[in-house]
């Protein structure tokens, strides 16, 4: 029996990611919550700062749980329903909003990343810095 091996994302992983997205909101003087997934999709690591609403703790989940779960950014999503493609409005765990990237690791995804407190185009380049650390 010949078993296969592939990456991980560790804790320590999530931690470093977490702490790239907060230094980018913090610079920017914005509030987010950082929502990290395993490659199931599945909750690693959650950060809120302290005036963030609770209402993004979902959507930052949501948003990277969706990034694993399509292999995408949720901006694919996003940029396909404001041209008009609303199918994927009904596409199951989709969530149309950019701050959502996969965590890649050798072509092979290894988690998500989902940020969410601010504008759109404010999660995602907050998680594009944590992204980067990668």
């Amino acid at each position: 029996m010949n078993l296969l091996t592939k990456p991980i994302l560790t804790l320590e992983d999530a931690k470093r990611v977490a702490s790239a997205a907060e230094a980018e909101a913090s610079k920017n003087g914005w509030r987010v919550v950082v929502a990290i997934v395993d490659d199931g999709g599945h909750l690693l690591y959650l950060q809120r700062n302290h005036e963030t609403q609770f209402g993004s703790v979902e959507t930052a989940t949501m948003k990277a749980h969706a990034a694993v779960a399509f292999q995408r950014p949720t901006k694919s999503s996003e940029d396909a329903v404001l041209s008009g493609r609303l199918i994927h409005l009904a596409l199951p765990g989709v969530i149309p909003a950019e701050g959502g990237v996969p965590l890649m690791r050798d072509g092979v995804v290894i988690g998500g990343l989902g940020i969410s407190g601010v504008r759109s185009v404010q999660d995602g380049q907050v998680a594009a810095a944590g992204l980067a650390v990668l």
